[in-house]
């Protein structure tokens, strides 16, 4: 049961509800048998969920993106790595905590790892500045992967990010030019690259460590070059109109494999990733060893060869006559 509920999913919360309460009353007075009436709540409850989220609108997607209690970071060091030992700082100025990096185990796999991280409870979140990195953030992120390439190890991104920082620190630090310098030196890596957007994949923020040879995708994930808020407020003068915005920006998984943005999408239990994060770490995992499996049989040279060209396909259009 979810301590949370999105808007669209109040048919859900008042089954839960109930379910709690008869659960109490059970306990409370052991000759008083609910578990016929319970379980048919728990089926109803299952269908709710089941047709609900078989059917989000875009903008229900980005709130699901979004949901606070949706696996961040943390929760796949924790759950997905079976090692995992932190490396911190960019040598230039300071620790970004924004972006974690470090080696991992994932299975018989070694990793170097690259994750935005948005915090859990509040004080963890203005730690981490809501999962929005400034430049040495991404400055940390390059200096890991060039060590990747140096040891000859595979390199795994976790996306999840509404942006990079538009403070005016970042600017005067040169985000731009941190981020530019990231989509340059990640093109040429000669060591595989998997990235993975586990919740929100926000613009250059999120592609400045996503330049890989497998993008991939949590179903009720999102994956654009700007949010909704932001494209609405730029295109109609109002970020009300966020929902239409989402509607457009045709950043929900299905669209986006869709176009050859991703290759694939990792699915999630119903009802989210935050309603079973055990299920979703095992599919993560699945996917993940099954694309470095892949990936691995090719030599560096060829491999960034073939990165190349994966990124020059992207929006190449037909004129037909």
């Amino acid at each position: 049961m979810s301590s949370y509920y999105l808007s669209f999913e109040k048919p859900i919360e008042e089954i839960e509800k109930s379910i709690a309460e008869l659960r109490e009353s059970h306990s409370g007075n052991k000759d008083v048998d609910f578990s016929i009436e319970i379980d048919e709540l728990e089926k109803k409850r299952e269908y709710l969920i089941k047709t609900i989220y078989e059917n989000l609108t875009p903008w229900q997607v980005t709130q699901v993106a979004r949901h606070p209690e949706r696996p961040t970071f943390s929760d796949y060091q924790k759950l997905l790595f079976d090692d995992f030992i932190e490396l911190h700082g960019d040598r230039l100025f300071r620790d970004d905590p924004a972006i974690v990096t470090g080696f991992a185990r994932i299975g018989t796999e070694k990793f170097v790892i690259v994750g935005e991280d948005k915090g859990k409870d509040t004080k963890e979140k203005i730690r981490r500045n809501f999962g929005m990195p400034n430049p040495e953030g991404y400055r940390k992120a390059m200096r890991i992967m060039r060590l990747a390439e140096k040891f000859k190890k595979p390199i795994l991104t976790l996306i999840d990010t509404a942006g990079a920082y538009p403070g005016i620190e970042g600017e005067e630090r040169g985000q731009a030019e941190a981020i530019a310098r990231n989509l340059f030196e990640m093109s040429g890596l000669k060591t595989p690259v998997i990235s993975v957007v586990i919740g929100e994949g926000g613009s250059g923020g999120a592609l400045a460590i996503a330049v890989a040879d497998r993008v991939l995708m949590l179903q009720n994930s999102i994956y654009s070059v700007i949010s909704p808020e932001s494209c609405a407020s730029i295109l109609w003068r109002d970020a009300g109109l966020a929902e239409r915005a989402a509607e457009s920006l045709k950043m929900t998984a299905p669209n986006l494999i869709k176009f050859k943005i991703i290759e694939e999408i990792i699915p999630e239990p119903f009802g989210g990733a935050h309603r079973d994060i055990a299920m979703t770490m095992k599919n993560v995992r699945s996917v993940v060893l099954k694309h470095l499996a892949e990936l691995k049989r090719i030599p560096g040279s060829k491999l960034v060869q073939k990165r190349y060209e994966r990124f020059r396909k992207l929006g190449a259009f037909e004129i037909v006559k």
